[in-house]
């Protein structure tokens, strides 16, 4: 194998490494800021949080466990809405899911960024390599 394939192959691991730490970091933080806020930590709203999929949540053994010790020892007691609070319960509740949705998609923006970072740079080195070797684009 070629050093600089070796050199792409690490590239893309790392890249998958740091990717897989800030989604556990997000999950972390999510499940603290649910359990802040009094609400019961289950997968689903892990995953909603954080922006992560469950089946991110349930491959990793740490959040795994986590997720399951609070739902099973902390679970959330239920908040009765007192009458005439549901207007203002939906408001809440839209207004934190558009914020959850905004966090998400500058998250999605983040990671495209840095791929597309990573992509142009590899693109840089194999033009470099084919150049290298004599082939011209033109």
């Amino acid at each position: 194998m070629s050093d600089n394939r070796q050199q792409r192959i690490d590239t893309l691991k790392e890249a998958a490494r740091r990717k897989s730490e800030e989604k556990i970091k997000a999950a972390e933080a999510a499940i603290r800021r649910l359990v802040k806020r009094g609400e019961q930590v289950t997968f689903q709203a892990v995953q909603r949080e954080a922006g992560v999929s469950q089946n991110f949540l349930y491959k990793n053994p740490g959040l795994r466990a986590r997720i399951e010790h609070q739902r099973t020892h902390h679970p959330a007691p239920r908040p009765v809405p007192a009458e005439g609070d549901s207007d203002n319960n939906i408001v809440v509740a839209l207004t934190a899911e558009v914020a959850r949705l905004k966090k998400r998609h500058r998250q999605e923006i983040t990671e495209l960024r840095k791929a597309l970072e990573q992509a142009h740079g590899e693109n840089l080195v194999l033009r470099r390599e084919l150049e290298r070797r004599g082939w011209s684009p033109h």
